[in-house]
């Protein structure tokens, strides 16, 4: 580890000299790339940069310690010594973090898809409670969400949405929320009072650039139609609503959200980039043999993952063993202390396989 720590250290300073050459600023895409380059490696070269300083102070007071000394003074230095190492161990295990595999798409911005599963009118209604916290969510953020497709119920459910969070980051937050989400609650639509369970799923795709999936022109099929709004009903009488059947894969999206078919067609084919991503991504995984599924979750979107239990308020995430009394604020968009538990968890099973 500290072999590769110092290789970083040093192109850190080759960097940082690159950057003051007047042609490297003269050059605006090289300085962009270097300084990029530069930003990337500067959390990761500080962090070590205090490893060796917390060494030379931890030696410098074992040093001390070996020293005749007042009693009052030898402790102040074994305190001093306890505080030192209990630093040290934790900027160890932030630099064994920093220098994990990182996740090419965290970076990404994601497209996601919300359905309504077992449990009817109540399910879709659910479905709307999802989306409106991932909504919050990225308003907290400082993302920006944009709708692609819905389907809605008569009395306001979702059936069906899908929509893109465009942000630096996104999927690094948003990937552990694809799988089945559960409710269980007393649904408005039951005069009873009885407790039902109900269920949604949740998608979360990286974002494919054209670059990385390319679509061939020959391979798709293009219908337009008339949009429609809940119960089927025509909302329009022109033909904006795109339909795209991508031939090789059998491949469907459809996006109506927009007045424009030209909006609508750009929208579907930025859907459908990032399930042909999912796909070949897929494909890769499983030529790779040995490799090692996401320790919370494959991202199947078959996997129960959480549970919102009304009548307690709690929240639980099953696979990590987390329950949370705080259903009212999660539901407002308050998923931190859940993705968080979700990264550290992550973590220390990758350290795991490392160690």
């Amino acid at each position: 580890m500290l072999h590769k720590l110092a290789s970083l250290e040093e192109k850190y300073d080759e960097l940082t000299e690159q950057l003051s050459k007047p042609e490297i600023i003269a050059d605006q895409s090289k300085y962009q790339k270097y300084a990029k380059a530069h930003s990337d490696l500067n959390e990761i070269v500080s962090l070590y940069r205090e490893y060796k300083s917390l060494l030379e102070q931890i030696n410098d007071a074992q040093e001390m310690l070996r020293e005749d000394h007042e009693a009052d003074f030898e402790e102040m230095l074994q305190e001093e010594m306890e505080s030192l190492q209990t630093r040290k161990e934790q900027v160890e295990h932030e630099l064994k973090v920093l220098l994990l595999p990182r996740d090419p798409n965290d970076e990404k911005s994601v497209i996601m898809e919300i359905r309504a599963g077992t449990g009817g009118e109540e399910a879709a209604l659910f479905a709307g409670d999802l989306f409106r916290m991932y909504t919050r969510y990225a308003e907290l953020q400082g993302w920006k969400i944009d709708i692609m497709n819905s389907h809605y119920t008569d009395i306001g459910g979702i059936k069906e949405i899908i929509f893109v969070v465009d942000g630096q980051g996104a999927y690094s937050k948003l990937k552990y929320e694809s799988g089945v989400h559960r409710v269980q609650r007393v649904p408005s639509t039951e005069s009873g009072g009885r407790i039902h369970t109900s269920a949604a799923t949740v998608a979360v795709l990286p974002e494919a650039e054209e670059v990385e999936v390319g679509i061939d022109p020959n391979d798709i099929r293009v219908d337009v139609y008339c949009s429609s709004g809940p119960g089927g009903q025509s909302v329009n009488t022109t033909q904006s609503a795109v339909r795209i059947t991508h031939i090789p894969t059998g491949l469907v999206v459809t996006c109506q959200d927009e007045k424009s078919q030209h909006k609508n067609k750009a929208k579907a084919l930025r859907v459908l980039r990032a399930r042909l991503k999912e796909i070949m991504e897929a494909e890769l995984s499983a030529e790779m043999a040995g490799t090692r599924k996401n320790q919370v979750g494959s991202g199947d979107r078959s996997e129960r993952i959480r549970t919102y239990n009304f009548p307690q308020g709690r929240v639980s995430d099953h696979r990590i063993n987390l329950t949370l009394h705080k259903l009212d604020l999660i539901l407002e968009g308050q998923l931190q202390e859940i993705i968080d538990a979700l990264v550290a968890n992550d973590q220390a099973e990758r350290l795991k396989q490392v160690d």
